[in-house]
């Protein structure tokens, strides 16, 4: 009997490392959720990957009906699949609402006193807000893969297996290193928006300002390059024809060859900034969000900064325009300051002391996949 694996994926990032590990594991078989990374590894997608890949309460509120049919769409295709083991990665909300709507339903609850499993993949940051959502974690799953040994202690304390396997965007990454180091003429400015529609749309007006007042400020000879992903890519598109500065779109499968060779990037909050760190990029980090969710943030957040480097290292490297401050103005403003010598060495200076807590043995999706395996082959 071949082994399965039902795998659900719920935004970019998560996809790119969902497609690692079926890679990893090529005498199993994969169905379920993801975009287009885990497609092209072999899995036929339920739904498209934007249906689940939202952000934010007002977000989530506004999405409601649609995340409601694609939890009981998910958790009736799992009782149909009757997989060996459950692999959730990121999207920790629908994830939980898949596995509460499991548990609810008398197939699903034959299925997990059969002894169905639920991994998940990406600890949710309880060290920045609501560490007590730990505790639900561990009612809820039961095994957890973790990107850094810190957030370890966080979940074990009550019980549940947490493994740390490092960050996965730093695997394979040595190629672009050593692409980055070089000096070169290149003169590439970098903007990302993000990979959720309601983010892109509260940020494309942002880097239209921005580019604009740029350009009139002296960065005319510049290249404005914008890396898109499959639930944005359209309406990028069309945002960008009537620039006066059109940016090159390029697909996001060449994001590494554009991050490279980038002399400033302006990026959405999210893994991007974590993937510029590794290059040594120097990077402005902004993000808008519903004026609602903002205010709660406020509330909640533990932290100082946003963006992992600089809560990683515990100091502002990549300078933060959230919500108000993202503005045209402050990224020229912020742009003038990136571009001067001295800054730019103290930035890489600070990019090269984190580059060890990125890394492990062996990379993160064989990692994640060798305890997988160890966790089915009983059922082989």
């Amino acid at each position: 009997m071949s082994q399965k694996i039902f795998i659900i994926a719920g935004e970019v990032s998560g996809d790119v490392l969902g497609a690692k590990i079926m890679r990893e594991m090529p005498d199993v078989e994969f169905v379920g959720m993801g975009g287009e990374n885990m497609a092209a590894a072999g899995l036929k997608p339920l739904f498209p990957i934007s249906d689940i890949a939202v952000m934010g309460v007002a977000e989530v509120v506004a999405h409601a009906k649609t995340l409601t049919a694609r939890i009981r769409e998910t958790a009736d295709a799992i009782i149909a699949a009757r997989p060996d083991i459950v692999v959730t990665i990121d999207a920790p909300g629908f994830a939980r609402g898949v596995i509460k709507s499991l548990r609810k339903s008398p197939s699903g609850r034959e299925l997990i006193a059969g002894g169905l499993k639920f991994h998940h993949v990406v600890a949710p940051q309880v060290w920045a807000w609501r560490p007590g959502r730990a505790k639900k974690y561990a009612a809820t799953f039961d095994k957890l893969y973790a990107f850094f040994d810190f957030e370890r202690p966080y979940f074990t304390k009550y019980g549940l297996d947490t493994v740390a396997v490092g960050h996965p965007i730093a695997d394979g990454m040595d190629k672009y290193r050593r692409i980055a180091a070089r000096k070169n003429d290149e003169k590439i400015i970098t903007l990302v928006p993000g990979s959720r529609m309601s983010e892109v749309k509260k940020l494309m007006p942002v880097f239209r300002s921005a580019v604009e007042m740029l350009v009139s400020c002296g960065y005319r000879d510049y290249k404005f390059v914008i890396p898109t992903v499959e639930t944005t890519a359209d309406f990028v598109r069309a945002q960008t024809q009537d620039w006066p500065i059109k940016p090159e779109l390029v697909p996001s499968a060449d994001r590494y060859d554009i991050y490279a060779r980038t002399y400033i990037a302006i990026v959405a909050s999210g893994t991007v900034s974590a993937e510029l760190a590794i290059l040594h990029i120097p990077t402005i980090v902004i993000y808008k969000m519903n004026p609602i969710t903002m205010w709660l943030a406020r509330r909640v957040i533990r932290v100082k900064w946003v963006s992992l480097v600089n809560i990683l290292l515990n100091k502002c490297v990549y300078p933060e325009l959230l919500g108000p401050a993202a503005t045209g103005e402050n990224i020229l403003e912020c742009v003038r300051q990136l571009s001067l010598p001295a800054r730019r060495r103290d930035i890489i200076a600070d990019l090269t002391a984190a580059d060890k807590l990125w890394h492990r043995d062996a990379n993160a999706a064989q990692l994640i996949a060798d305890n997988l395996r160890r966790e089915i082959s009983p059922h082989a």
